[in-house]
């Protein structure tokens, strides 16, 4: 059997052409995660954990973090950096940076003693309410875009060049920026919804309005999108700015960060997996989450896509038959379909039925065929009747004391 020929997939249709494994994913969970007001920063021994579950998941490159921050942040960036060295990960790092000589120096020190290279992601506010704000000008920002970048290549580091809330900037500010910098030598622009501002069209405009502008160049530069989830858009945002051209898509487990946080990569993951964009091995995705889950003390939703409890759970009765009649064709795949979207045996989980007051009989037998229990047509109904008298899912132990008493 094969699966085209029972589903009828709308999301294929005038799909945006985008080449297999040509996405990219950068991890910002250990540095603009961490940022994110509710979360404990990792054990340094914990954060090399999660740069291991990173390689494993096939991410091409992780933030590990802005040793401008602090005498701690340097030393973590330094032993990430030799962990991934003395590993032999596959995994590339890059580290935040404020547009400043003071914050670059410390990324070309590291970069020297450990003997691996680090991109420095130069982040530059270019907004005109940030402006405003900072009283700054154009001039202001091309020079301390020059000074910086000019630093920063003078001791051998590849520059991206991070503006700051660009879904708000305007065109003429950006294109002189962005010609200035690429004059320099920086080859890789990063499009910044640092406000979670952005939607879907916003993100279309600007990747292409972007792209244009790099045709113009005649210069081999990329384009990074990186963005936050104020509008709860994070996810859709990323995935509308992978179809538009943009090589390397930002998120967070879990989608930690500032305010509500930014992208979920393990969203991401699921998705572009979904779509045929993501080749590499995920089944250490529920890992990499729960580990997270447990580094930074954030529990996962009841409802979180694939790490949630009721993931693949359900007890409503038209559902389970479903699945169980699934099953009874003995086909997995099949049954792990008919009712989700996302596959659970991709990722090493399992559909799960359930027992309360919207199940059917076949709730109550899957459960006690699971539990090896023999039945008879009074425990299926004193199982239906106490079901359907509760206001909740009735757990175990309730449903094997019924079971005994029969």
């Amino acid at each position: 059997m094969q699966f085209q020929e029972i589903i009828y997939d709308w999301n294929l249709i005038n799909l945006p052409q985008v080449s297999k494994n040509q996405i990219e994913l950068c991890d910002e969970t250990l540095r603009d995660g961490l940022q994110s007001p509710s979360v404990i920063d990792p054990p340094l021994e914990i954060k090399k954990k999660m740069i291991h579950l990173m390689n494993d998941l096939g991410i091409f490159i992780a933030d590990i973090g802005l040793p401008g921050a602090g005498p701690r942040a340097v030393h973590d960036v330094t032993e990430l950096a030799k962990y991934i060295r003395d590993e032999k990960l596959k995994i590339k790092a890059n580290c935040a940076a404020r547009t400043t000589i003071a914050d670059i120096k410390p990324i070309a020190h590291i970069q020297n003693q450990v003997g691996i290279p680090l991109i420095a992601y130069c982040f530059l506010g270019t907004s005109p309410i940030r402006q405003f704000v900072e009283d700054w000008d154009l001039e202001k920002l091309l020079r301390t875009a020059d000074e910086a970048i000019n630093f920063a290549i003078k001791e051998n580091l590849e520059v991206a060049f991070v503006t700051e809330d660009t879904i708000r900037s305007q065109p003429d500010t950006l294109k002189k920026l962005f010609e200035h910098v690429i004059s320099l030598g920086c080859n890789r622009l990063v499009l910044c919804d640092t406000v979670g501002h952005a939607t879907p069209h916003g993100v279309f405009q600007l990747v292409k309005w972007t792209q244009r502008l790099i045709q113009k160049s005649h210069e081999n530069i990329q384009i990074d999108w990186h963005g936050h989830n104020d509008r709860g858009l994070g996810v859709i945002n990323a995935i509308t700015a992978a179809q538009s051209g943009c090589h390397r898509i930002h998120g967070t487990c879990l989608g930690i960060g500032e305010r509500v946080g930014n992208a979920s990569i393990d969203q991401l993951i699921i998705n572009f997996k979904l779509m045929g964009l993501y080749e590499r091995d995920v089944n250490k995705l529920v890992d990499y989450v729960e580990l997270t889950s447990q580094a930074c003390q954030i529990e996962i939703p009841i409802n979180y896509p694939l790490c949630g409890t009721d993931a693949f759970r359900t007890a409503t009765g038209v559902h389970a038959a479903a699945v169980i009649k699934a099953e009874d064709k003995g086909n997995s795949l099949l049954a792990d379909m008919i009712y989700s979207g996302v596959p659970a045996q991709w990722f090493g989980k399992t559909q799960k039925i359930e027992i309360g007051p919207m199940s059917g009989l076949s709730n109550i037998r899957y459960w006690l065929k699971k539990k090896g229990l023999q039945y008879s047509d009074d425990l299926l109904q004193k199982i239906f009747t106490k079901a359907k008298s509760s206001d909740r899912i009735l757990n175990d132990q309730e449903l094997l004391q019924i079971a005994e008493s029969s």
